[in-house]
Formats: structure tokens, C-alpha cells, sequence
């Protein structure tokens, strides 16, 4: 025989045990101190078990209470996302999404995957470009929106990730201490070329590109060969590779944002969605910048 659970009292259990009393947890749920009362008093009956302590001032867990807390999060949680999942318009469509090649694998397939989950019905379309390239793009309303890797910016964007540009090489490789300096780059106009450049020359340091356009799997044999060194955001660098600190007697490269763009001219809810999505996959990583 079937048994059910009523949620509002599992609800009502959940309540107590954070707020720490039936009074405090009443204002939480827009109930009274005495509706509360008589909740848990059903639940415990329910289960025939005692679930709160009330020998002492505040209320604390008994082992029965303690027990059924993580269960009764996690029923509450999923009953919740259901509840989002069902009521939430069910938007159709295809946002187009530009993305720089050096930030697509470490972050565009979870952010996809939870996007897909609640929106399993909008095709999501992949551009992969530069940031040059990428933000003319926006501007003629080839794509919605777009990630970018840049030094720094004035225009309208959301800042969503601060990291350091560094050197990278293979493993206990020499190619750093060629003269001229072998750089592989994925193509001429990505910013890190300037960077590197410009950190270089500063340092008086002689170099030459081994290649442009060659795509990233290109690039990381490149390396692992140890045929030549590249700059790379560190958060991105594979295992593979090896970040090449002061010792190597590269010059020190700067600081490079991800920021978020989004077109201003042809804004939706499905754009805004997706965009809060990235947000929200960028803030769980550290450092931010302001």
C-alpha cells in the first residue's frame, strides 16, 4: 500500500530547523507560531517519532530529526524544480552564441548542459572566433551574444572573469630558451599575440611565429612536441602542458578579462536566459573582478 508524504509539513520541519523556533519559522512560511506547532505535531505522528527536542529553550534535532533532515532538502529541492521546470514558458527558437576558441572547452559544455535542461527545446548554435572577429559580429547582428577575452574594455559588457596571461610549454621542455622565442598562435588577430608582443619587446627579447590559424589540437601538439611555447589564460592551460614561471626568464604578461556581451538591438527572454545562465556558471569560479 501507496503511503505519501505531505510536502507542506516536511516543509514546515525544514523551516523550524533553520530559523530555530515554530515563531521564527511561521513568519518564513506566512503561517502562524500555532499552524506550525500543529504541523510538526502531525509529521511526528506520521512517523511515530519524536523530531525536535523541546526540553530546552531552542528547539535542536533529535537523531530522528537529524535522519530525515537531508532527505526532506532534497524532496522539498526536487519538488521545487519541478514545480519551476512545469510553470516556466517553454520557449523554441536558436540563440546564437559566440565564444573565443581559448575559453570553449573549459566552459561552454556545462554551461550548455544546464542550459538544455530547463530550455531542452531552443537550439543553441556555436560560433568560434577570435574576440576581434566575435564582437564585430554583434555589431552586425550576426550572433546574440558573446564571450570575449580582452585585456580590457570600455564598451557595455558584463565583466565576468579576471585571469592571469601566462607562458605555456611541454613538460621539462627547452623550446623557452630559443632564440628566437618559437610563439604558436591560433590566429593573427587574437589578443594574446599583441600581448605577447608587447611583453617581448619590453624585455628585448628576439621571436617568431611558428604558425597561425592552425586550430587548437594543432596547436597543443605544437607544444607538446616542444617545438614551441604559447601565452594562455592560466585557468584553461591542459595537464599536458606546463605553465612556464620566472625561472624560464619569459617576460611577465598581463591580465586578461572574460567578459559577456549581449546585442542591445534584438534582446529576448531567450537570450536573457541564456545569458543569466553564463553568469551565473562564471560566478562559481574565482577570482572575479569588479
Amino acid at each position: 500500500m501507496a503511503r505519501h508524504i505531505d510536502l507542506s509539513l516536511l516543509r514546515a520541519f525544514v523551516a523550524v530547523f533553520q530559523s530555530g523556533g515554530m515563531t521564527q519559522a511561521g513568519k518564513q512560511l506566512h503561517l502562524t507560531q500555532a499552524a506550525v506547532s500543529q504541523q510538526i505535531k502531525r509529521l511526528e505522528e506520521q512517523f511515530n517519532v519524536a523530531l525536535f527536542d523541546r526540553s530546552q529553550r531552542q528547539l535542536k534535532l533529535t537523531n530522528h530529526g537529524e535522519r530525515l533532515l537531508p532527505h526532506a532538502q532534497r524532496l522539498l529541492g526536487l519538488n521545487d524544480e519541478i514545480w519551476s521546470q512545469m510553470t516556466t514558458p517553454e520557449y523554441e527558437g536558436e540563440i546564437r552564441l559566440g565564444v573565443p576558441y581559448d575559453i570553449v572547452q573549459p566552459h561552454i559544455a556545462p554551461i550548455l548542459r544546464n542550459f538544455h535542461q530547463f530550455w531542452p527545446r531552443i537550439k543553441v548554435k556555436l560560433f568560434c572566433f577570435p574576440t576581434k572577429k566575435l564582437l564585430e559580429m554583434l555589431e552586425e547582428g550576426e550572433i546574440d551574444l558573446t564571450l570575449t577575452t580582452e585585456p580590457n574594455s570600455k564598451r557595455n559588457r558584463d565583466r565576468l572573469l579576471a585571469d592571469q596571461l601566462v607562458w605555456v610549454g611541454a613538460p621539462a621542455g627547452k623550446a623557452y630558451m630559443l632564440d628566437p622565442l618559437p610563439i604558436s598562435l591560433d590566429d593573427e588577430t587574437c589578443a594574446f599575440r599583441a600581448a605577447a608582443v608587447n611583453s617581448l619587446s619590453k624585455a628585448n627579447r628576439n621571436w617568431t611565429f611558428t604558425g597561425s590559424a592552425m586550430g587548437a589540437p594543432a596547436q597543443f601538439a605544437v607544444l607538446e612536441a616542444d617545438m614551441a611555447v604559447a601565452p594562455m589564460l592560466s585557468h584553461v592551460v591542459p595537464d599536458f602542458l606546463e605553465i612556464l614561471g620566472r625561472e624560464s626568464g619569459l617576460p611577465p604578461l598581463p591580465l586578461f578579462f572574460s567578459n559577456l556581451y549581449v546585442n542591445s538591438t534584438a534582446p529576448n527572454d531567450m537570450i536573457n536566459e541564456l545569458a543569466e545562465h553564463i553568469r551565473k556558471h562564471f560566478a562559481l569560479l574565482t577570482p572575479q573582478a569588479a
